[in-house]
């Protein structure tokens, strides 16, 4: 990446873990993980370590449930650092199941949410929220911006029509 934005930050650390086998249907899901992090550390002009889970809608139905008392699966969850210094963002988990439901509901490409997922709960773990309504107009510009980066539709603005051939 070359934008200036990377040139103020190291590259982040970025480990995945896929714990559901149902990811082996899509290849190119971590080279998309990497890509999306490392466009949101730069945008941010942040850098550190961020762990991504590629999970099923079984595990993070769970973490839901024990974590915000919901007993249903989501797309994606993030889980920020403690505060006490560092560079450890946190951890970022996405359901494949959920994922892929929402892309067949709004007719959206795999690997485009997955970055999109994987770009807002980034901005989960550096502070970002969209309890209000300025918060969201502001985390969503952002994420629209770092989608843009990636060469990948504002997921605001367009819908991926067509088919899915990742």
């Amino acid at each position: 990446m070359t934008n200036a934005a990377s040139r103020h930050t190291e590259a982040p650390v970025i480990e995945i873990r896929i714990t559901s086998p149902l990811w082996q249907a899509r290849p190119l899901a971590e080279q998309t993980v990497r890509e999306a992090i490392a466009a949101a550390a730069a945008f941010s002009k942040t850098s550190g370590e961020v762990s991504i889970v590629l999970a099923d809608d079984e595990m993070i139905r769970a973490l839901n449930r024990h974590w915000r008392g919901i007993d249903k699966p989501t797309n994606v969850l993030s889980f920020p650092a403690s505060k006490a210094g560092g560079k450890l963002f946190g951890d970022i988990v996405v359901a494949y199941e959920t994922l892929a439901r929402e892309c067949d509901d709004e007719d959206r490409f795999f690997l485009h949410h997955l970055a999109h997922l994987t770009v807002h709960g980034f901005l989960h773990l550096i502070g970002y929220d969209h309890q209000t309504d300025a918060q969201a107009d502001e985390m969503e510009g952002h994420e629209s911006k770092i989608m843009l980066c990636l060469n990948m539709p504002d997921p605001y603005l367009e819908r991926d029509l067509g088919y899915d051939d990742i």
